[in-house]
């Protein structure tokens, strides 16, 4: 039986996805700081080998070549693909967004159409089983939000600066945005308080905090290099507003941390509000929550009176795997859209 294997190679973690007989039987992230050196890609190549010996094919896409490795995203490209290739030989197959599956030299050609192009794979995938849907990926870094009409994507970008002007790219994500980037104050002891505009505490710290993060999915260190504690976390997140944890407990910390958390997610719901007045979607059409902030797009769904859907109900995840093939929906979309495709 074949077995193949999605990779989503970013510049911050490397996702990798296994199926088998139409169904996702395994799915894990392995944290690549690539902007440190590509030699941080072939650590998380050897630590998923494990998984990756299983697998027989093997489909890639990318948003790595983003990464401040690289001096620009046509470099970027054309080094992950021959990296790639290197690990997993010539037959190799590559995401090229509108134009599907290629090879590496077809990748190589079209790099643009190659380069952070994963959203179209999960929402082709969305696509052959919701004829209308409204995708939200939520991911540690950002958040996309695209339209599937007739049972194709409709966005009205594809590349990230389009992306980043019809609100289909929020840069905005559920662990790793610094809290500086969302907003500029937050309410304490009764007093608004404006935030140190530095790099002293991350999303991460604010669900920790408010005890809305799981264990596994934070996979970087902390602002401070310190540990990742809700102490550790307070004590972070207290410097923004010039202070120490220690002034307060931490039922008088969590309306500033759910102040911060509730303006991160309003920045989403601008997005879906922006992304809907420029395409004609059904009013029952479901809302596809993915990516590992997935449990908080549910809200956000009943807010727009929409059904939600958990993107492993699409890629028909193992009972074993529904969270992380929900959090990692672009390696399960190529796998599965790779296997279909070889298949026929």
């Amino acid at each position: 039986m074949t077995i193949t294997a999605g990779l989503d190679v970013g510049g911050a973690h490397l996702k990798v996805a296994l199926v088998e007989d139409g169904r996702t039987i395994a799915a894990e992230q392995f944290r690549c700081r690539l902007w440190m050196g590509m030699e941080k890609l072939d650590t998380a190549l050897r630590k998923a080998a494990p998984l990756l010996s299983r697998a027989t094919q093997h489909a890639i896409t990318m948003t790595g070549e983003l990464s401040d490795q690289f001096p620009d995203r046509k470099t970027g490209v054309i080094t992950l693909v021959a990296r790639m290739v290197r690990e997993f030989g010539p037959e190799t197959q590559f995401w090229m967004g509108p134009r599907g599956f290629g090879t590496a030299a077809e990748a190589m050609k079209y790099t643009s159409d190659v380069g952070s192009t994963n959203f179209l794979a999960t929402a082709e995938l969305v696509g052959r089983h919701h004829a209308n849907a409204l995708l939200i990926d939520f991911g540690s870094t950002t958040t996309d939000i695209i339209p599937i009409i007739g049972g194709k994507p409709a966005p009205r970008g594809l590349t990230d600066a389009e992306r980043q002007t019809t609100g289909e790219l929020v840069y905005t994500g559920y662990t790793r945005t610094a809290v500086m980037g969302v907003t500029t104050r937050a309410p304490f002891g009764g007093q608004w308080v404006s935030l140190a505009r530095e790099y002293l505490a991350t999303m991460a710290d604010v669900r920790r905090i408010l005890g809305a993060l799981p264990d596994g999915l934070d996979l970087h260190a902390t602002a401070d290099g310190r540990g990742k504690s809700v102490p550790e976390s307070l004590n972070r997140f207290a410097r923004m507003l010039g202070r120490d944890a220690s002034e307060a407990d931490l039922a008088q910390w969590t309306p500033a941390a759910s102040f911060v958390r509730d303006e991160q997610m309003r920045s989403v719901r601008d997005g879906v509000i922006q992304v809907l007045s420029g395409c004609r979607l059904a009013p029952q059409a479901p809302v596809i929550g993915a990516g590992i902030g997935a449990s908080e797009i549910a809200p956000l769904a009943s807010h727009f009176g929409r059904p939600f859907v958990l993107f492993a109900d699409v890629a028909n995840a193992l009972p074993d795997c529904i969270g992380t093939a929900t959090h990692l929906a672009p390696a399960v979309a190529v796998a599965l859209l790779m296997h279909k495709q070889s298949a026929a």
